[in-house]
């Protein structure tokens, strides 16, 4: 069980080593916020996001 940080280091690297093994696909509330909705999410698991520039 993982707690936040202060300065959110623990989530920040949580999240970019999520988007990496998802390569790009759905999470399950969509997208995260650092990245950019490309599409829509489905069943299928098909790439919607990408990350911000």
């Amino acid at each position: 069980f993982l707690l936040p940080t202060c300065n959110g280091g623990i989530v920040s690297w949580l999240q970019k080593y999520y988007c990496k093994i998802r390569s790009g696909q759905c999470t399950l509330i969509g997208y995260l916020p650092k990245e950019e909705q490309i599409g829509h999410c489905s069943l299928s698991g098909r790439k919607c996001c990408r990350k911000k520039k």
